[in-house]
């Protein structure tokens, strides 16, 4: 009977309806830890505080000296480089060129002639060729993080690290569209002189 008795009070014990109870537990010493829910007010605080004022997250670059309007795009222009130290091997320009594709393609154009996908269905016109803008290192970064015109900020959708890879990777895309990523041409002697070089070769040869 006593048996009986104990059993069921150990029944009733072990149950319980609050979600946050962990059970009766041996010895809980300093592994139990308060249930406390994300954001809720807990002590003199909230259970999810926030970082000590002026706390960066690892690799984060700072932009803050360009505004977010035509004046700071001039500026941007002007004064904003790459910084010395980013890399600029093909592992990087791989990368740019894949980040390229997902996020500027759409609407720039693979090549970026500004023939996008989007632009060819019609969704979105205007968009220039690269060849026809005045652009360098410091607008594109500047244009990524806070858009221009229809074109949204991509602030959120990369990195600063990625902007940079990008930028890289546009600026090679210009270069290829106005020619200048590529070798000039050899010129051609005229054929007068051509043939008097020739006959000079010959004389020196026979004497």
């Amino acid at each position: 009977m006593v048996a009986v008795i104990m059993g069921g009070a150990l029944v009733l014990t072990s149950c319980n309806n609050d979600s946050q109870f962990r059970g009766w537990v041996y010895m809980p010493d300093m592994y139990d830890g308060p249930a406390v829910e994300m954001y809720q007010p807990y002590n003199d605080t909230i259970s999810a505080r926030k970082p000590v004022e002026g706390t960066l997250p690892r690799g984060f670059m700072a932009y803050d000296k360009y505004a977010a309007d035509q004046s700071g795009y001039d500026s941007a222009k002007v004064n904003l480089k790459m910084p010395a130290d980013f890399p600029t091997d093909s592992i990087t320009l791989a990368d740019g060129a894949k980040l390229y594709g997902i996020f500027c393609a759409q609407c720039h154009g693979d090549k970026g002639d500004g023939m996008g996908v989007l632009v060819k269905n019609e969704v979105f016109l205007g968009v220039p060729n690269y060849k026809d803008r005045d652009i360098n290192e410091g607008t594109i970064f500047h244009v990524i993080t806070y858009g221009k015109g229809v074109m949204g900020s991509h602030a959120s959708q990369v990195t600063p690290s990625e902007r940079w890879e990008i930028t890289q990777h546009v600026l090679k895309l210009r270069a290829e569209l106005t020619g200048e990523g590529k070798p000039a041409a050899k010129e051609e002697a005229p054929k007068e002189e051509a043939a008097s070089t020739e006959v000079a070769a010959t004389e020196t040869t026979e004497s």
